[in-house]
């Protein structure tokens, strides 16, 4: 995080305020050229004693005041002591000039009296301290909104990875499920159903810990996902999937962004007695990543405890905090109460 100090030290800082005050000590040059191209250097010098004074003026402010009594809530204080500092610049400034360039005879009525002078040095040095104030509490507003971004995304990450925690034992509880449902009745599918449960347990251990991963590696996550919910689907129970992503694909995803909609479907869309169907259809094209999944619909009873019912709203939670928008999610069922569907449109930010 940059902090005002860090942007003293860039490079470009000092360089701007050299360039700048450069430009205000040299602009009396153009005046002070004699006739034969030669510099009147002690009319330059009396020209420079302005600019010097507001440089004098600002830099006080820049690094003295402003940090010490403004940003310390010493208002009063700032005012007081600016007000003294340039009354002070002000009369030098002038006793400077009189003594050196004194002014002509009362009689020239041509030159204005001497107390426009005073204010119009006044005005001067007023612009100078304000222009001082405005820059460092800008610089002072860049910091603590850059603080406040950090802050939300430190929160937005805590968040995540609060989420994140609650979805592993969650899959986990899942996939339990179901392994122990095969055990029961087929003992050789059960232990297939453990070396498939391995291979998704490596991915949400290691690579569900960042913050996006490649696409190709989250559908690999997703057949692997429904290759063990064949194992213990009975031939009654259709499975249909549709992968529309190029084998490589290195579009990156928030990682186990789908996989609780596609574990509801098959929680919610398969009967034990009756034909039953999961559509599974993933697809990217440019700027925009789909899941739509279409399945029977068989809601559980009430008295069915085997899900605790989080993980849906967990992706809610998840698109908002990651997606926010920049996402579309459609949940229906048709008019006969059959067929349930949920999709999810994410439109990639470049960003």
């Amino acid at each position: 995080m940059k902090t005002i100090n860090s942007i003293h030290r860039s490079p470009f800082i000092p360089l701007i305020h050299v360039i700048c005050w450069g430009m205000v000590f040299f602009f009396p040059l153009f005046f002070t050229q004699r006739d034969n191209g030669t510099i009147d250097w002690y009319a330059f010098w009396h020209h420079s004693l302005m600019p010097i004074t507001l440089c004098t003026i600002f830099y006080l402010n820049y690094f003295l005041f402003i940090p010490r009594l403004l940003f310390s809530n010493h208002q009063k204080r700032f005012l007081l002591v600016n007000l003294v500092v340039i009354c002070l610049l002000t009369l030098g400034m002038r006793y400077w000039n009189n003594i050196h360039f004194p002014p002509p005879p009362p009689f020239d009525r041509h030159i204005p009296p001497q107390y426009i002078f005073y204010l119009r040095d006044m005005a001067s040095l007023i612009f100078c301290a304000g222009l001082s104030v405005a820059i460092r509490m800008s610089m002072r507003w860049s910091e603590a909104e850059e603080e406040r971004r950090e802050a939300v995304k430190s929160r937005t990450e805590a968040e995540l990875k609060n989420l994140r925690n609650q979805m592993n034992p969650h899959f986990l509880l899942n996939t339990l499920n179901n392994i122990y449902a095969l055990i029961a009745f087929d003992t050789e599918k059960a232990q297939q159903a453990v070396q498939e449960l391995s291979k998704l347990l490596r991915y949400v251990l290691y690579d569900n810990q960042q913050m996006f991963v490649p696409l190709s590696k989250e559908i690999e996550f997703i057949r692997n996902y429904i290759e063990l919910m064949r194992i213990r689907m009975s031939p009654l129970v259709r499975i249909e999937t549709r992968f529309d992503v190029k084998p490589d694909s290195q579009t990156l995803i928030a990682p186990l962004i789908f996989i609780s909609l596609i574990e509801n479907a098959f929680k919610h869309g398969i009967s034990p007695t009756e034909p039953s169907f999961v559509s599974i259809s993933i697809s990217e094209t440019t700027g925009q990543i789909s899941c739509l999944i279409r399945n029977s619909n068989y809601p559980k009873s009430v008295t069915d405890k085997s899900g605790s019912g989080i993980g849906l709203e967990q992706v809610r939670k998840r698109l908002e905090l990651i997606y926010s928008g920049h996402y579309s999610w459609n949940r229906s069922i048709s008019d006969d109460n059959k067929v349930y569907e949920s999709s999810i449109t994410i439109t990639l930010n470049p960003a």
